[in-house]
């Protein structure tokens, strides 16, 4: 069995979260992909056919390296440059099938919400969110316009769908009209963390202007949607003498000059830090001199943030939207991210309930170290198990034109053909799927 997975989108360094997942999720599938897989067929099944995964990457990764792309698996360019959107459409639409044709892949997988629309071969992708739809103001111009149409598309012409959540898998259904026995949901990992020393406290608290005082940690994009509004409104409800410094490091967008200009009519503008991007030592000394975190977005595909202050042992509140819920469990305060003053009440309690405090560190821990890469590799490869057990993929009624490809370069082999046999799921946790099978619409 030859499983494509589409990297197109993947500019090392400039795609965030979404470069994380193949970084992460990568090692873990080879890791843990069968030996060999019965391919569908009548009984007696054909002899089984070895696993191997081939990787399609632009330009610009294949000309950075450093990935397990072409160092763990063998990797085909696709010669577009995808830092113009045009480029990765092109590539992904018109060039990606051809090349994944030609290498006789089984199975292609979109690991960023879009794909291939048509191809010989089986279609899995995984949606991270639905964010242009629930809040189209989070993204605009030609971005907003692209995922508008790419990403319903990719979803109805894939044989499966994979989602990184319970909210998200509902969100498809709901939203796109997705039949629920083609979706699967495969919870993101967690990963290491602390990867960099934190700096001293003295030297951070000199650094950002803490002083002595207490800290509060929200970590996010200055977006509409991250509902830092809020956050503010609700620091402003608690009295000055109880008040800590609010910490809002993430990148600055158009949204920052309107939140400090909330700061200053809340009257709170001295006890908000609006940093953008800090060193990684320097993050790492916030998250450990911080009382707490709070996360008030009114939409996560999954809330990786979340997990990342259980996993430091940060106490945490969060909003009670999307997929937040999901992944706090009973390790947070949850809170309506609409209501001021119930995240006002949610700060107060975590910064003066020292018991509250002690339990939810400790559920916070155990909650985070069961969010594994290597979990999402054994759901992720569950679903190509499905989807194989699907129809053949039907060739298209009619290929996009495209210019001619040279042959691709050849790649080295990928390490590792021996493999173990995935293990059963973990009680608890249910896939979304409601029925097995199911193809994808003519």
């Amino acid at each position: 069995m030859h499983i494509g997975l589409n990297l197109i989108y993947l500019v090392p360094g400039e795609t965030g979260g979404m470069e994380v997942v193949a970084r992460e999720l990568i090692p873990e599938l080879l890791a843990a992909a069968p030996a060999a897989l019965v391919p569908p067929g009548p009984r007696p099944p054909r002899p089984p056919r070895a696993v191997r995964f081939t990787a399609f990457v632009n330009r610009e990764a294949a000309a950075a390296g450093g990935g397990p792309w072409g160092e763990l698996l063998p990797a085909v360019t696709v010669p577009v440059n995808a830092r113009r959107r045009e480029q990765w459409v092109l590539g992904e639409q018109a060039l990606l099938p051809i090349l994944a044709a030609r290498a006789r892949c089984d199975l292609v997988h979109s690991l960023a919400s879009t794909a291939p629309a048509w191809g010989p071969f089986r279609r899995v992708v995984t949606v991270h969110d639905l964010i242009y739809a629930r809040f189209p103001d989070a993204h605009s111009g030609l971005r907003d316009r692209g995922m508008r149409v790419l990403v319903p598309l990719g979803v109805r012409r894939a044989h499966r769908v994979i989602a990184d959540s319970h909210s998200t898998r509902n969100d498809l259904i709901e939203l796109l009209g997705t039949p629920p026995a083609r979706i699967d949901v495969a919870p993101l990992g967690l990963g290491t963390v602390r990867r960099e020393p934190p700096c001293p406290e003295a030297q951070v608290r000199a650094r950002f202007g803490l002083g002595g005082r207490r800290v509060l940690l929200s970590l996010s994009a200055k977006r509409p949607h991250k509902n830092l509004m809020a956050l503010i409104g609700a620091l402003a409800l608690i009295a000055p003498e109880r008040r800590p410094l609010l910490v809002l490091p993430g990148y600055p967008t158009w949204h920052e000059a309107q939140l400090r200009a909330h700061a200053a009519a809340r009257g709170v503008a001295a006890d908000v830090r609006f940093e953008g991007w800090v060193a990684a030592s320097e993050l790492e000394g916030l998250w450990a001199l911080a009382d707490a975190f709070v996360f008030p977005s009114l939409y996560e595909g999954f809330g990786l943030p979340v997990l990342e202050a259980m996993a430091r042992g940060v106490p945490v509140a969060c909003a009670n939207a999307s997929s937040l819920p999901e992944v706090a469990g009973d390790a947070a305060l949850l809170f309506d991210p609409r209501s001021q003053e119930q995240i006002a009440r949610a700060i107060e309690r975590l910064l003066g309930d020292p018991a509250l405090v002690a339990r939810l560190r400790a559920r916070g821990l155990a909650r985070a170290r069961s969010f594994t890469w290597e979990r999402t590799a054994r759901l992720t490869l569950a679903s190509y198990a499905r989807v194989m057990q699907s129809p053949p993929a039907r060739a298209p009624s009619a290929a996009p034109a495209t210019p001619p490809l040279p042959p691709p370069a050849p790649s080295p082999p990928a390490a590792g053909a021996d493999r173990r046999e995935p293990a059963p799921d973990e009680p608890g946790w249910t896939d979304g799927v409601d029925a097995a099978g199911g193809g994808p619409p003519p």
